[in-house]
C-alpha cells in the first residue's frame, strides 16, 4: 500500500478535500439518474457502491476525526446501507500508513531518539493503521512490542473537521435548536482524549489494573518509559481479531464462552467502575491460540455520572418502561422530553421510545440472551427502516437526549454487534460474581 508522506492539516486544505470528495458524490448522483431513465427498476446498489467508495478514498487521506467518524458508521450494520458498512469497516485496519521517514520524525520529536536508538529492532513499515494513529513491531530485552504512532496535526484538526460535518450531521439527524451543541461538544470532547496519549496509558494501566480478576481476560503491559503524548509502546499480543475470528469455524461454546468474557468485562465496566471502554470495534479485541479475550485500546473511555446511570438503568427494567408514571418522570429526567414540548411531541416521543427501549433492554430483562439469534436483529432492522422513512419524524426536533446518550449507546450498539458476530448467548447477570457486592435492582419504589 502506498504510504503518506504529509496529512493534510490545514482548515483549507482539508476543507477542499471534502469539497472535491461531495462532487464526486455529485457525479455519482447525476450517473446513476441517467442510468435510471433509461432502466427505471435500477436499484440504489451501484449508486451506494460508488458513494461509500469516494467517500472513504476522501477521509482516508485526511485521516483523524474525519476517519473516525467513518469508523463509528460501520458498526451501526442495521443504519447503513450494506456498501458503506463494507467500506467504512475498512477504516479500523486499512488507511495509507504514514512513511517510514515521517515515522522516525516523529520519535526525535518526542522521545528524544530515533526509533533504531530505542528499541533493538523496529519494523519501518507499519502492521495496521488506523483513524488516528499506526502501529509497528519492535523488540527490546527479549520483549516484542507493538508501537502506535499517532499522525501529525490530528489533535489540531479535530474541531474544524467536526465543524465541517456538523450541516451534514445536523440534516441527517434532524437536530434543532442551540442545545444541539452539547452533543458536537461531547462528541470533540471524547475525540481530543483520544489524541491524548499520556492519557491513554495512564487509562490503560487502571482499566487492567480493575478487571485483572475477570476470567479469560487479558491485556497487554504498557511502558511508560517509551511513551509519549504522541507515541505508545505495550506488549505485542498475538491473536485474531474479532472479525476475522468471527469468519473462522469456531464452536458454539468458544462462542459463548468469549461472548460471557466480553459481557461481563462490559457489565463491571459500567455497574462496578461507573466508567466504560466505549469503542467496541472489532480492531480493540484480539482473540488469542488459547481462546482467551485480547482487550488493546483504551483511548475512548466514557463515565457514567450518577444521574444519568440511574434513570438509565431503571428505565432498562421491563415494568418501569410498563408503569406510565415512572417511564414519564425517566424521560424527563433523561433530557429525552422536555417542559417545552407540546402535546403532539409528547405523544409521539413517548411511543416512540416506549418501543425502542422495549427492543433494546429485552437482553436485561432476561436470565440468558442469545445474541446470535436472527430474530432480535431483524426487529432492529425493521425499525430502523421503519424509522428512517417515517415522515413525521423528520418534521419533530430530533435533539433528545441528555448528552451521555451518545456514546453509552454506541457502546451498547457496539457490544451487541460483536456478541452478534460471535453467536454467543449469555448470562446475564453472570458478572455480578467480580462485584463486591451483588447490584442492588434499578427498580423504582412506587
Amino acid at each position: 500500500m502506498k504510504t503518506l508522506d504529509t496529512i493534510p492539516t490545514g482548515k483549507i486544505e482539508r476543507a477542499s478535500k471534502l469539497v472535491k470528495t461531495g462532487v464526486k458524490i455529485g457525479g455519482n448522483y447525476v450517473k446513476y439518474y441517467g442510468k435510471k431513465l433509461v432502466n427505471p427498476e435500477l436499484d440504489r446498489s451501484e449508486l451506494d457502491e460508488n458513494n461509500a467508495g469516494d467517500i472513504y478514498d476522501g477521509l482516508k487521506t485526511l485521516k483523524g476525526s474525519a476517519l473516525k467518524v467513518a469508523q463509528m458508521l460501520s458498526m451501526e450494520k442495521n443504519l447503513l446501507p450494506n456498501a458503506y458498512v463494507e467500506k467504512f469497516s475498512l477504516s479500523q485496519f486499512s488507511v495509507p500508513p504514514l512513511s517510514a521517514p515521517l515515522v522516525r520524525k516523529t520519535f526525535k520529536q518526542y522521545l528524544g531518539q530515533y526509533p533504531e536508538e530505542i528499541f533493538d529492532s523496529f519494523e519501518r513499515n507499519s502492521i495496521n493503521a488506523a483513524s488516528i494513529g499506526q502501529v509497528h513491531k519492535a523488540t527490546r530485552d527479549g520483549k516484542e512490542l507493538a508501537v502506535k504512532i499517532q499522525y501529525p496535526g490530528v489533535a489540531k484538526s479535530i474541531s474544524s473537521d467536526l465543524a465541517l460535518v456538523k450541516p451534514i450531521a445536523t440534516r441527517m439527524f434532524n437536530i434543532k435548536g442551540k442545545d444541539s451543541e452539547k452533543y458536537f461538544k461531547e462528541v470533540e470532547d471524547k475525540l481530543i482524549e483520544e489524541t491524548n496519549y499520556i492519557l491513554e496509558v495512564q487509562q490503560s494501566k487502571e482499566i487492567t489494573e480493575a478487571c485483572k480478576h475477570l476470567e479469560n481476560l487479558e491485556f497487554p503491559n504498557y511502558y511508560e518509559e517509551w511513551s509519549s503524548e504522541k507515541i505508545i509502546t505495550m506488549d505485542w499480543m498475538k491473536g485474531l481479531h474479532l472479525s476475522e475470528f468471527a469468519k473462522t469455524d469456531f464452536s458454539r461454546d468458544t462462542g459463548n464462552r468469549l461472548g460471557q468474557t466480553l459481557w461481563d468485562f462490559y457489565m463491571f465496566q459500567i455497574h462496578g467502575l461507573r466508567k466504560v471502554h466505549a469503542d467496541p470495534h472489532p480492531g480493540n479485541f484480539l482473540i488469542s491460540e488459547k481462546g482467551t479475550l485480547i482487550a488493546i485500546d483504551f483511548g475512548c473511555i466514557k463515565a457514567v455520572p450518577d444521574e444519568f446511570y440511574n434513570p438509565y438503568f431503571e428505565l432498562a427494567q421491563k415494568e418501569n418502561i410498563e408503569n406510565d408514571e415512572i417511564f414519564m418522570e425517566k424521560l424527563y429526567q433523561l433530557e429525552i422530553l422536555n417542559k417545552a414540548d407540546s402535546p403532539q411531541e409528547i405523544k409521539f416521543f413517548k411511543a416512540l421510545f416506549k418501543e425502542m427501549l422495549t427492543l433494546f433492554t429485552a437482553p436485561f430483562n432476561e436470565e440468558r440472551f442469545d445474541f446470535g439469534a436472527d430474530t432480535f436483529w431483524s426487529r432492529i432492522a425493521e425499525l430502523s427502516e421503519r424509522f428512517s422513512k417515517d415522515e413525521q419524524l423528520r418534521k419533530m426536533n430530533g435533539n433528545r437526549g441528555s448528552k451521555h446518550f451518545l456514546y453509552m449507546n454506541r457502546t451498547f450498539f457496539g457490544l451487541y454487534n460483536l456478541l452478534h458476530d460471535l453467536r454467543a448467548e449469555v448470562v446475564v447477570n453472570g458478572f455480578e460474581k467480580y462485584l463486591d457486592r451483588p447490584l442492588v435492582s434499578t427498580k423504582t419504589p412506587h
